[in-house]
């Protein structure tokens, strides 16, 4: 079953499972990037299925990205 994610359900995931922020208020779908807040005060934009899948959940400069294959 898929699960149908809303601003309010992203933002509840972002406050529970990161010390970072969402900034973004409306939600157009998957490939959608969205606006962070880090820990560390940077802002940042990922899209909420990297944010939840691959665990990129900080800045560039907190977490840097891996390095391609």
């Amino acid at each position: 079953m898929n699960k149908r994610w809303t601003i309010s359900k992203i933002n509840e995931f972002v406050e529970k499972n990161s010390e970072s922020k969402l900034l973004t208020t409306e939600y157009h779908g998957f490939s959608q990037k969205l606006l962070f807040k880090c820990s560390c005060g940077s802002n940042f934009e990922k899209t909420f299925t990297k944010f939840k899948n691959n665990h990129q959940r900080k800045c560039d400069v907190c977490q840097p990205p891996k390095e391609a294959r």
